[in-house]
This record gives structure tokens, sequence and C-alpha cells, in this order.
């Protein structure tokens, strides 16, 4: 093959890169100008104690709500269909996985998210850490911390329903929750030690 034909080749492949970037950018514009025009609705939800009023398109998934129209950055988005529970948060007291809800159907729910599970102490502005979140310190129970959030608020609720776990009830508890650093060994280990520290704070009240 001639070198002409190669330099005419190359500038046929690049011209056809040229005209796909075009057609993307026209195609990303046309989705934006789509979005840009989708009604917004006023969402009101009571968030870690406090009510949070914000506009967004019906369609706003619960955990793109709160990071991106609450700045509540600590509800983590990994699968986005439900399976890791990075995403998880309490509505109600109950989990849920925040990926597969739109944000409307929190309206006037209580929703708490990681950074809600902190005692607020005695209102001074001072908070103590949750016993959920001092096991894990204590047992080594996250690395990179991604799905961290998730974990915290699951273990939290299910405490409450179990205040007593066995190591085998403490496995089956975070059984819905992905990780993919500790190996879960630690993990359970936190889980059996926030129970022992919820048990020591409340003999202590």
């Amino acid at each position: 093959m001639s070198e002409m034909t190669q330099i005419g080749m190359t500038q046929s492949e690049m011209t056809q890169s040229e005209m796909t970037q075009s057609e993307i950018r026209q195609r990303d514009s046309t989705q934006t100008d789509s979005t840009q025009t989708e009604p917004l609705l006023e969402i009101a939800m009571r968030v870690n104690g406090v009510v949070n009023t914000a506009r967004a398109p019906a369609r706003r998934l619960l955990s793109d709500f709160l990071r991106h129209e609450l700045r509540l950055t600590g509800t983590h988005v990994g699968c986005e269909h439900g399976v890791c529970g990075a995403c998880t948060v309490l509505v109600d007291g109950t989990p849920m996985r925040s990926c597969l809800m739109f944000a409307v159907t929190a309206q006037d729910h209580e929703i708490t998210t990681v950074e809600g599970l902190a005692d607020s102490g005695d209102g001074a502005g001072e908070s103590t850490m949750s016993p959920v979140q001092q096991a894990f310190i204590e047992c080594h129970g996250l690395q990179c911390g991604f799905c961290t959030p998730g974990f915290l608020t699951t273990i939290t609720a299910y405490l409450q329903e179990n205040p007593e776990p066995t190591e085998t009830d403490a496995r089956e508890a975070i059984s819905g929750n992905l990780c993919r650093c500790t190996g879960y060994q630690n993990i359970v280990k936190s889980v059996l030690r926030a129970a022992e520290l919820t048990r020591e704070r409340g003999a202590g009240e």
C-alpha cells in the first residue's frame, strides 16, 4: 500500500471521527435541552431531622437528589441497580436502596443518611459517633470506604430490631451489601462490637 493511500485513509478516518464527534455533541446538546425544559417539582422531605425542600424533575432518583440537590454526598452510588447496597439510606427507619427510589416518592418521609447517624449529643454543637460508626473504627471494618455508608445504615437499622446478634446473624444482616476490600471478616466483627457498644451505652444512661 502506497504512502499516499495510507495518508488518504488516515484523513478519511479523521473526517469520519470528526463527524462522529459532531454528532455526539449535537445529541448531547439535544438531551441537555430536553432536561432543561423538563418540569421541576418542589420536593420536601425530612432528612437527618431537618426539613429540606428542593426542585427537581419527577424522574430524579433519591440518591441523586440527596447528592446533588441537597449536597449530602455521604450516600454513594455504586451499581445503580439496587445490588451493591452502597446507596442504602433509612426511610422511616427502614433500609432502602436510594438508587431505586424516585425522590418524589420520599416526599414527607423521614430520611436518614450516613451524615445523620451520629448522636446529636447535648445540643451544644458536639456530636458523638454512633455505636456502629465507633465499632467500624475499632474493628477496622472499612478500607476504601466506598461501601461503608450503606453498611452503616443497614447495620444501624438491623441492630434496632436485633440487639444481640450472633456471628451467623451478623453475616446474614450484611449479606445484601457488597464490599470489594475487606473480605467481610472485620465487618462481621463490627456488627458484634456495635451491639456491645449499644448495650453499654444503654446501661450507662
